[in-house]
């Protein structure tokens, strides 16, 4: 196959990049730099050249503060770009994966969310980022929605924020009345490859298993790696911003259960595997 991933040096274009390095497909990398996926003219000259068979859209306006004073950028980049991406494959016959994210929804109850549950944003991130769903699914039905969450990789993430602040603290504050799910790259990307290989379109939420809040997230990154350091649980409103968070966004991978099979691995798991690996 040749595949195009657009927001290639991000955390899950670069994880992409390394599995899909193990198999015989032709990767296409692209960034901002060398596409602009805003530009609807450059997006279907780019796709008709190269004419890919898939392309995984990795790219978002993912400062989700700066997103509500950057709304149209927020719009042009979560929304427009994903429009662009999907028409354009539509028009040789390729498929689309538009990666999306737990920011669709509201977070205000306690369960699990479902692909079948309402959505409700609270952002401008979340709104953008669902109105680019829903352009994706009309403009091409080869199309594979991906709602994930708390995401870390290669790159900037939580997980190494937390590691650089302990060099030099001796007790952090961090809010435990966001509720989630850690999620790591491998998996997700694991998820995306194996979707596209069997041809499983439609909508997909693909997160770690387990449950937890940010605050325990960093208890258990201290833990695994032994590190002696005072964590103190706090509330959101003790770390205002500019966004709304979810405060209870647990998304449950129901379709992957129901038909391709969960793979991603307790985020407990992948947390430790990705620390065994990394270098800070």
């Amino acid at each position: 196959m040749k595949i195009l991933i657009t927001g290639a040096n991000g955390q899950l274009g670069r994880e992409l990049q390394r599995q899909y390095g193990k198999r015989d497909d032709e990767l296409i990398l692209t960034d901002v730099k060398d596409l602009d996926i805003t530009d609807v003219i450059a997006v279907n000259k780019f796709v008709n050249e190269n004419k890919p068979d898939v392309i995984i859209n990795c790219a978002a306006h993912t400062q989700v503060d700066k997103c509500e004073e950057q709304i149209e950028l927020a719009t042009k980049i979560n929304t427009v770009g994903p429009k662009n991406l999907a028409a354009a494959a539509f028009n040789i016959g390729a498929e689309i994966v538009q990666v999306s994210t737990d920011y669709v929804f509201d977070g205000e109850g306690n369960k699990e969310l479902t692909e079948f549950d309402a959505t409700n944003p609270q952002s401008v991130y979340g709104a953008t980022k669902l109105e680019g769903e829903k352009l994706v699914k009309a403009l091409n039905p080869k199309h594979y929605i991906v709602r994930t969450a708390w995401l870390y990789g290669d790159g900037g993430n939580f997980i190494k924020t937390m590691l650089k602040l302990s060099k030099d603290r001796d007790e952090l504050k961090v809010v435990n009345d966001q509720i989630g799910t850690p999620t790591s790259t491998v998996d997700l990307a694991n998820v995306i490859i194996k979707l596209v290989d069997e041809k499983n379109y439609g909508l997909f939420h693909c997160t770690c298993k387990g449950v937890c809040s940010w605050y325990d997230f960093a208890v258990e990154i201290f833990k695994i790696k032994n590190i002696n350091i005072k964590v103190n649980p706090c509330t959101s409103d003790e770390f205002p911003t500019a966004a709304k968070r979810p405060k209870y966004s647990v998304l449950r991978n129901y379709m992957l259960e129901l038909t391709t099979g969960d793979i991603t691995r307790d985020w407990k798991e992948s947390l430790r595997e990705y620390l065994a690996e990394l270098e800070i």
